[in-house]
């Protein structure tokens, strides 16, 4: 990939649409799984969430960039989306926090950005057909359609976590926390460390007996890409972990915890990307404003046959958004209490996770 002036450029589904765009930040071309994030901000978060790995993201607020690129608040230290689609890029940020354009931040992570296409219409066809492959090109023309049916997403896990240990010091130091890492926000390590946990951050391949001799209060399960159920070596050792500590889950993390503990999990039609997802607490019938990434879920007719209890659903299609298994010590959600959707509606479940550990030890 390089860079150079904008040119045209095209969307290409798998089932035939195409669709032409203006090219910005990196050139070349690239094939990716198409999904739609909703939100009319948080797209900083978005780019930096190692969760979408291997995918085309697609905003379907209008305008992207007008407050520019703000380092501080990135989710990691690079971007892992394949490709970037907006339907208006703002060259011109105003904030007096930011650092670089959007454009800018495309370039130096080397991601292909499509702008002035209706973005509208093509989540309409996702929304109708479901999430697809997309290949994005300069000539339409030489499209492979058989190789970009069969594209797949693989390897994610390994390829968005960390490949060495790390410790963050928590403030006012109370408990040790082993956080393994599928390709972890980096908000949620944050929040640890804001209620006084030193957490150290594991490889995603960390074996049960190494996390363990680590003697820890609690263990925290990461977000993450990709299919839950391409990770069955991550999923042995959670079972050996299982009972041994506190356990929290959060997004990948809640659905590898569901398939350790005997449950299912299934791909949505379209996921659930965005800072707007309403999900029911069903013991207080409150219903929260959460953020979400995710295109699979936990089945909720197999979660009580592993002695789990659904604590929440998603109060727009039902799905599963939070598990409790109270005879093992753990509970996990499926959306991101580490986010500021509400701004701040979910981060109680880190004080829940505290309150587990020994609360105020």
């Amino acid at each position: 990939m390089g860079i150079k002036m904008e040119n045209k450029i095209y969307i290409c589904l798998e089932d035939g649409h195409i669709f032409e765009g203006k090219s910005f930040g990196a050139t070349g071309s690239v094939i990716g799984e198409l999904v739609f994030t909703t939100g009319m901000c948080g797209y900083i978060e978005t780019l930096t969430d190692p969760s979408y790995y291997g995918q085309i993201v697609m905003q379907t607020f209008p305008l992207i960039g007008n407050y520019g690129f703000i380092n501080d608040d990135a989710e990691s230290s690079r971007s892992y989306v394949s490709a970037y689609i907006v339907r208006e890029k703002c060259d011109s940020p105003s904030n007096f926090r930011y650092d670089e354009t959007l454009e800018k931040y495309l370039i130096d992570n080397n991601i292909i950005g499509v702008y002035d296409v209706d973005t509208r219409e093509i989540t309409k066809i996702i929304r109708e057909k479901g999430v697809m492959n997309a290949f994005i090109c300069s000539d339409p023309r030489n499209v492979d359609y058989d190789a970009l049916k069969e594209y797949k997403i693989t390897d994610a896990v390994n390829k968005t976590s960390v490949k060495k240990p790390c410790l963050i010091p928590g403030e006012n130091h109370r408990f040790n926390v082993v956080l393994l890492d599928y390709g972890k926000k980096d908000n949620i390590p944050r929040e640890l460390a804001k209620r006084g946990c030193n957490v150290a951050v594991v490889p995603s391949d960390t074996k049960a007996e190494d996390i363990l001799s680590l003697n820890p209060d609690g263990i925290m399960l990461s977000n993450g890409p990709g299919d839950p159920s391409d990770n069955p070596e991550c999923i042995e050792e959670l079972k050996k972990l299982i009972g041994k500590a506190p356990i929290f889950g959060i997004c990948l993390g809640h659905q590898l915890l569901a398939l350790a503990m005997g449950g299912k999990t299934v791909k949505l039609k379209y996921g659930h990307r965005g800072v707007n997802q309403p999900v029911k607490n069903l013991k207080t019938g409150r219903t929260y404003i959460s953020s979400q990434n995710h295109g699979y879920a936990v089945v909720n007719e197999e979660i009580e046959k592993c002695g789990g209890v659904i604590s929440y659903i998603n109060a727009n299609d039902g799905t599963n958004e939070g598990v409790d298994y109270p005879d093992k010590n753990a509970f996990s959600v499926q959306f991101h209490p580490e986010a500021c959707s509400g701004p701040h509606d979910t981060r109680f479940l880190f004080d829940r996770f505290i309150d587990m550990m020994g609360g105020k030890k």
